[in-house]
This record gives C-alpha cells, sequence and structure tokens, in this order.
C-alpha cells in the first residue's frame, strides 16, 4: 500500500509544532489551540472570581433604586395627605363663627398646593440625590471631583440666574410665613391691590381700577396686609367753629349706637363706635373725629356707611357740614351796591348814585 506524500509543514503543524516564521514577515502568527485554551480557561477563572463580587454590587444598586423609589412615593403620598387634611379642617369651619377669622378656601388651597408643590420637590432632589451618590460611591467612583464640579456648577447657576433663585426663595418664605394670601388687600410697595394668586416667583394683584400686577416676589421689600388682624374705620367730620359741642357729640352718639346694633354692622364692628374729640380747631370751622375697629378689609364699607347716617343726622338736627379744614364760612354782611340803581343816560355823574355804582373813579386831567 503506498502511503502519500506529506510536506514537511503539514507534518509539523500536525505534530503540534509552530510553524516558522516567514521569513519576509508579513504573515501573522496563528494561535495554538494550546494558547486558545488558556485563554478560555484564564477567562473562566476570572469570571469565576469576579462574579461574586457583580452580583453583590447588583443587587446593592437594585436595593439602592428600589429603597429611594419607595421612600420618595412613600413621602410625597404623606405630603399629599397632610396638605388635603389641612384643606378638610379648613372647609368643616368655614360656615362656622370660626370661619370668618379664618382665610378663605381658595387662599388655603393655592397656600397649601405651593407649599405640597415645595415639599414635594425638596423630598424628591434629597432622596434621588442620594441614591444617585451610593451608586457612584458602589461602583467606586471618587466623589470628591464631582462634588466639588457640581458646587463650582451650582454657584456658576446661582450668579446667572440670581434674579429668579430670588425670586424663588422669597416666594418660598412668604407662602410658608403666610405673609398674605389670596383675597387680601396688600400694599407691596411697587404695587397695591387685591391678591389674586400667589407663585414660588410671581403674585398677581388687582388694582383698584380693575388692572392686573404681576409682582416678582424678590422685587418686595416690604408689605403691608390690610386685611389680617383688624382695621380701622375713621370718619372726620368738618363743622362751623360756633356749632354746639355737647349737641354735635350728642348726635354723633346717637348715630353711632343705632349702627353698632344693626346687622350686618354689628358682626364688621369689632368695637363701639369712639367719638374721639376734636382732631384740630380753626378760625372758621373745627374737625371732629370718629373711630372703630373693623373685621379686616370692611374699613371702607364701614366708614361710607358712618358718613351717609352722619349727613342725614347732621342735616335732620340742622347742623351744617362745611367743606375742609379750610372751609370759608359766607359772609353775610349785605353790599350796600346791591340797593342802588344803575344810572341811567340823564343822570348826572357825579351823583351819589352814580359815585357808588361805579368806584373806580376817572383820574382828573392836571391842571395847567
Amino acid at each position: 500500500m503506498e502511503v502519500p506524500a506529506v510536506s514537511l509543514p503539514v507534518a509539523l503543524l500536525a505534530a503540534g509544532a509552530s510553524p516558522s516564521p516567514s521569513p519576509t514577515g508579513s504573515d501573522p502568527a496563528v494561535p495554538s489551540l494550546q494558547d486558545a485554551q488558556q485563554n478560555a480557561a484564564d477567562a473562566a477563572s476570572w469570571v469565576e472570581q469576579n462574579w461574586s463580587t457583580w452580583l453583590a454590587m447588583g443587587l446593592q444598586i437594585l436595593l439602592i433604586v428600589v429603597i429611594a423609589v419607595t421612600l420618595r412615593a412613600v413621602v410625597r403620598r404623606a405630603i399629599t395627605k397632610l396638605i388635603e387634611r389641612m384643606n378638610r379642617t379648613v372647609q368643616a369651619v368655614d360656615h362656622t363663627a370660626l370661619g370668618g377669622l379664618l382665610v378663605n378656601n381658595e387662599r388655603r388651597r393655592q397656600r397649601s398646593a405651593a407649599i405640597g408643590s415645595v415639599l414635594r420637590s425638596v423630598a424628591s432632589f434629597v432622596i434621588l440625590g442620594t441614591a444617585a451618590l451610593m451608586v457612584l460611591s458602589t461602583f467606586k467612583i471618587n466623589l470628591a471631583p464631582l462634588l466639588a464640579s457640581a458646587g463650582v456648577a451650582g454657584v456658576a447657576i446661582g450668579f446667572g440666574a440670581r434674579n429668579l433663585v430670588t425670586d424663588f426663595l422669597s416666594g418660598v418664605f412668604m407662602i410658608i410665613e403666610d405673609q398674605y394670601g389670596v383675597g387680601d388687600t396688600i400694599d407691596a410697595g411697587v404695587a397695591t391691590g387685591e391678591v389674586v394668586e400667589v407663585g414660588l416667583r410671581v403674585t398677581k394683584l388687582r388694582g383698584d381700577n380693575g388692572e392686573i400686577w404681576y409682582v416678582r416676589n424678590g422685587e418686595v421689600k416690604r408689605i403691608g396686609n390690610l386685611s389680617q388682624g383688624w382695621a380701622t374705620a375713621n370718619v372726620e367730620v368738618t363743622v362751623r367753629a360756633d356749632e354746639d359741642l355737647d349737641k354735635v357729640k350728642s348726635v354723633l352718639d346717637e348715630v353711632a349706637e343705632k349702627m353698632g346694633k344693626e346687622e350686618p354692622w354689628n358682626e364688621l364692628l369689632w368695637s363701639p363706635i369712639e367719638v374721639l374729640g376734636l382732631d384740630s380747631v380753626l378760625i372758621d370751622s373745627m374737625v371732629i373725629r370718629v373711630s372703630a375697629k373693623t373685621m379686616p378689609g370692611k374699613s371702607v364699607s364701614v366708614e361710607r356707611e358712618l358718613r351717609w347716617r352722619i349727613k342725614r343726622a347732621f342735616d335732620k338736627a340742622s347742623i351744617p357740614i362745611v367743606g375742609g379744614a379750610t372751609a370759608v364760612v359766607p359772609d353775610e354782611t349785605p353790599d350796600p351796591s346791591a340797593t342802588v340803581a344803575a344810572p341811567s343816560a340823564f343822570a348826572s355823574s357825579t351823583s351819589p348814585q352814580s359815585l357808588a355804582s361805579n368806584p373806580l373813579t376817572t383820574p382828573k386831567p392836571p391842571v395847567k
């Protein structure tokens, strides 16, 4: 039987010998079967050594994410329940005697919604931010440069959007401190009117003429709330200087007593109407001040009604009201020229009647 001829390189390759490199060096070396087996064994050994670490890291990251998401949902739900309970408490006393002293439903709703939004945002930022840092630390990442970069970026953003940040922080503190709310009449310095909407950045006011003012919260340096606590109704009555003060005070006391017993003024008045006395005394007039404490925001209505009643009572008592502190009392002295008839064309220009009706005399020509 004839054995086929086999070349030397093939025989050496079958025997496991490495082929000799090409004299030119252009052909890459072909890995041997033993090299492939060694590489596979090394990879399997590396996976076997590190699979427990990978599994632990994966379980740790999964546990962090699950806890963060669950905690965020629980906290947000708790905040929502707290806000809803606050709203239900106010609605329960809204139609009672105590309800008139509390803020209205719309004001409470907007304030609660704003506070709830801020609390939910802060809770989400803290929980998710902490979870992200814990995940990065699981991968053995150095957080110091990352935190430093975040701090520098935060400072840069803060300087670039300082007006926005100022408006937001001012709005947060205004809402939390309940400085004003929907339905309040406030003097914000830059604008005055009734609060229509309270936001974290802008407050909407409706002016006396119906205009809407958009006031940035960061621009408000002072706030005068005319709807908190109690208001004061002040009415000034100007009468002649020769009026009988006892009679004037008696009429004012009668008006005050009668108004304090009638509805709805007995609910709007939080103190009896008082005649404080003379506010100023001039030569021809004197000013008497009447004052009372009223429900917040109702001082203007009480002042108008009080002026109406005082005017009717003074007219009934024949006490005239003069106009203002510089009132001019009409002079009752008759004009002497009113009884003198107008001169005719045939009258003498030098008669007493002509001279009385023409007080401006014509200068006489100089004597030559």
